[in-house]
């Protein structure tokens, strides 16, 4: 339970750090900016649309719907944003190494 409650405790301090600095803005920014580049939003967009036409407009809601989509966005989000994103913040992390 202690190293759970460290690996809490670390993960707050560093998104504190992330907020406090501005990084956590430009993370989501160039975030957004990388899906909408590889068509992700498209992808997902699309996806929306089938959802709601195979179970209905009015037989759908906005918490079905995002359950239905998220496990899709997840794994249609490419390695490499992936892979961009945890560099710029091990990139963080390693100017920051007194957190």
């Amino acid at each position: 339970i202690s190293k759970m409650n460290k690996d809490v405790q670390m993960r707050a301090t560093i998104n504190q750090k992330l907020i406090e600095t501005g990084e956590r803005e430009r993370l989501k920014e160039l975030l957004r900016a990388k899906l909408i580049e590889c068509g992700w939003k498209d992808q997902l967009k699309a996806h929306c649309k089938d959802v709601i036409k195979e179970k209905g407009l009015e037989h759908v809601t906005v918490d079905d719907l995002v359950a239905e989509i998220t496990p899709k966005g997840r794994a249609l989000v490419p390695d490499s944003v992936k892979k961009e994103l945890l560099q710029r913040i091990r990139t963080f992390l390693a100017q920051h190494a007194s957190l």
